[in-house]
């Protein structure tokens, strides 16, 4: 059997013959049209009032909190568990992050951690892997706190909460394109607000500054962080078939948690599969060591995975904040492993993932 991967894009000849088309069509290749059907496509989707494509969930996360006027001066509380980018888009801005600790069930901010002053201005909150706390709970905790809540669901774009799409009870929401994604143009990502003036500023920052579209006079110091319409011809095609991407990764989450929910030393987080769309196939394991001695065993067995993200205060950048202060994210972090989660990720070969597993928990357990 040839490797399997941890996680590969999931193209198929639709993108393909979309983008000869749009080639031979005389598109621009830059952010036109195509980029404003697509941004239109996704806030439908989402049930937002404005979105706005950009060059990854990281510059989103950046311009998200410059939009909304987070400064040098400012605090901003981030989770000690996440993918760094959300604390560096932070750190860009000049504000200074507040790590916060999880909570252990869905592995998002605990809220209970949350110590506040009044420099504190906003909030990033990350659902992790499509799973998050209770929204409301979030929202009436930022509001009751003066806090803007910018949610960072870069991981979760097709996962619900009480119905309605994570990245849309915030001020601000936040997404990714990346491969890895459920919906992927390569590189790129996506800044959703109810807000207009917060609309209008992001619009104006992606490009330059500029005073008004094509224009060369500019109010202030802007960006390129403009989108192409090249990304976003691969991803409307994708937002065609959204539900039977969103479906696939359910149904592979399913039969692994099928097939390993009887080995005790494997767990799953609790997962609402009506609601939750898992970016990833996540477990736990007992410790570090089993987490390593498993990824080594899969490897030598042509299957790929991947460890979950380090806590923040343990990667060099921020090693200022002292370890053993957020015991949830240490722990878990360690404990964790994502197994291969593409969406063409064959029945047959999620079967013999899972024989693998059971395989190195026999041999090295003699059991479950």
């Amino acid at each position: 059997m040839d490797f399997i991967q941890q996680v590969e894009p999931y193209i198929t000849d639709l993108e393909a013959k979309a983008l000869t088309s749009y080639l031979q069509s005389g598109g621009w290749l830059t952010e036109f049209k195509k980029t404003e059907e697509f941004e239109k496509s996704l806030a439908e989707f989402l049930g937002v009032r404005y979105a706005v494509t950009v060059t990854s969930g990281t510059v989103g996360l950046y311009l998200a909190l410059l939009a909304a006027g987070i400064r040098p001066g400012d605090k901003v509380i981030v989770p000690n568990y996440t993918m760094i980018a959300t604390i560096n888009a932070v750190k860009w801005t000049g504000a200074e992050p507040v790590i916060v600790d999880i909570d252990p069930v869905h592995l998002c901010t605990d809220l209970m951690t949350v110590k506040l002053d009044r420099s504190c201005k906003a909030f990033i909150y990350v659902s992790i892997n499509g799973r998050s706390g209770n929204m409301n709970e979030v929202v009436n905790f930022s509001r009751r706190n003066n806090l803007l809540l910018v949610e960072d669901a870069c991981q979760s774009l097709g996962s619900l909460w009480n119905n309605q799409c994570l990245g849309t009870f915030g001020d601000i929401g936040v997404f990714s394109f990346t491969p890895h994604k459920i919906i992927t143009t390569g590189q790129g990502g996506l800044i959703v607000s109810n807000d207009e003036g917060i609309y209008k500023r992001v619009k104006k920052l992606k490009d330059f500054d500029r005073v008004a579209p094509a224009s060369d006079w500019h109010e202030g110091i802007g960006y390129n962080f403009k989108f192409t319409d090249l990304q976003s011809v691969v991803g409307l095609e994708q937002l065609k078939i959204i539900s039977f991407r969103i479906n696939k990764k359910k149904e592979i989450f399913k039969r692994y948690q099928d097939l390993l929910k009887d080995i005790s030393s494997i767990k799953f987080l609790p997962t609402d599969l009506t609601q939750t769309t898992p970016w990833f196939i996540d477990i736990l394991l007992p410790s570090q060591v089993v987490c390593d001695q498993l990824m080594v065993f899969l490897k030598q067995h042509s299957i790929g995975s991947r460890p979950f993200y380090p806590p923040i205060n343990h990667q060099k950048p921020y090693s200022d904040y002292p370890k053993g202060s957020f015991p949830i994210s240490e722990s878990v972090a360690y404990c964790g492993l994502w197994l291969p989660s593409s969406i063409g990720l064959a029945d047959n070969k999620i079967d013999y993932i899972c024989q693998t597993i059971r395989k190195f928990v026999q041999e090295s357990y003699g059991g479950s």
